[in-house]
C-alpha cells in the first residue's frame, strides 16, 4: 500500500503544480493582452509588452499562446479583450497590509472572490485609501544571482536612475521610480546582465516583521487570493527575519 500511497501523493502534487502553472500562465497572458491593447503589438515600441512577453517566456508559456495574446490585445484579426483594473485594499492576520490588484471582465465576480478569500482566511477588506498610503508605485527589476555580483548590478544601474539594489535569496531586486523602469532595465541589458522580470509594483514604505505562525497564515491568505483568476498581483508589507525564513523552510 505504501507504494500506491506515494504514487497518489506524487500525482496529487503534480496536479497542484500543473494547476498553479496554468493559473500563472493565464495571468501572464492577461498582462500581455493588456500591454498590447494599451501600447500596440510592436515589442520594440512597447516596453511594457516587451517585459510582459519576456516574463511569459521565462515561465515557459508557449510561443503560440504569446502570439495569440498579442493579437487579441492589439485587436488584430477581429479578436479583442476588455479588462477593468481594480485595486482592493485589505488587512491580513495581525494587521498585515495588502494591496490586491485585479484585472477582470466581471467586477462583481472579482469583488465577491476577493471578499470571500479574505473572510475565510483571517483577513478583512479595508476602506479605499486606508492601506494605499503605506505603498508607493515603484519599478522592480529582479536579477538572478548566478554569475552576477551586487557590484556588477550597482555599477550598471545607479547612473541610470536606480534608487537601490537589494540582495535576496535568488539574486537581487533593483528598485526604481516607476518612470525610470525602462531606462534602468535597458542599462542592465547594455551591461550584458540578464534579468528575470521588470514590473511596476506597489512597494511598502514601511515593512512589518512577522513571526512564523503569522507568516503561514498570511501565505495561506495570499494563496487563496491568487487562486482567483481575477487577482493579478498581491502586494504586502510583511518582512521575514532570517530565523523565521529558516523555520518556514523546515515546513517544506
Amino acid at each position: 500500500m505504501s507504494g500506491h500511497s506515494k504514487w497518489a501523493t506524487t500525482k496529487h502534487k503534480k496536479a497542484v503544480i500543473d494547476a498553479r502553472r496554468a493559473k500563472s500562465w493565464a495571468k501572464l497572458i492577461k498582462n500581455i493582452e493588456v500591454a498590447a491593447k494599451l501600447g500596440g503589438a510592436d515589442l520594440a515600441g512597447n516596453p511594457t509588452l516587451f517585459d510582459a512577453v519576456l516574463k511569459a517566456k521565462k515561465t515557459s508559456v508557449p510561443k503560440d499562446n504569446i502570439d495569440r495574446a498579442i493579437k487579441r490585445g492589439a485587436g488584430i484579426g477581429g479578436e479583442s479583450v476588455e479588462y477593468a483594473s481594480i485595486m482592493y485594499e485589505g488587512y491580513g492576520p495581525n494587521g498585515v497590509a495588502l494591496m490586491i490588484e485585479c484585472l477582470t471582465d466581471n467586477k462583481n465576480r472579482a469583488a465577491a472572490e476577493v471578499r470571500t478569500a479574505l473572510t475565510r482566511n483571517g483577513g478583512t477588506l479595508a476602506d479605499p485609501g486606508s492601506v494605499a498610503y503605506n505603498f508607493t508605485r515603484k519599478g522592480v527589476i529582479v536579477v538572478g544571482g548566478e554569475g552576477t555580483s551586487e557590484d556588477d548590478v550597482m555599477l550598471a544601474v545607479l547612473e541610470a536612475g536606480a534608487e537601490e539594489v537589494e540582495p535576496h535569496a535568488q539574486g537581487f531586486e533593483v528598485i526604481t521610480e516607476a518612470s525610470d523602469l525602462v531606462t534602468v532595465r535597458s542599462a542592465l541589458q547594455e551591461a550584458g546582465i540578464d534579468y528575470e522580470s521588470a514590473d511596476v509594483e506597489f512597494v511598502p514604505n514601511l515593512k512589518v516583521e512577522i513571526d512564523a505562525d503569522t507568516a503561514r497564515k498570511v501565505f495561506r491568505l495570499i494563496d487563496a487570493l491568487e487562486d482567483s483568476d481575477d487577482v493579478q498581483n498581491v502586494f504586502s508589507n510583511f518582512d521575514l527575519s532570517a530565523e523565521v525564513q529558516a523555520e518556514l523552510e523546515e515546513d517544506e
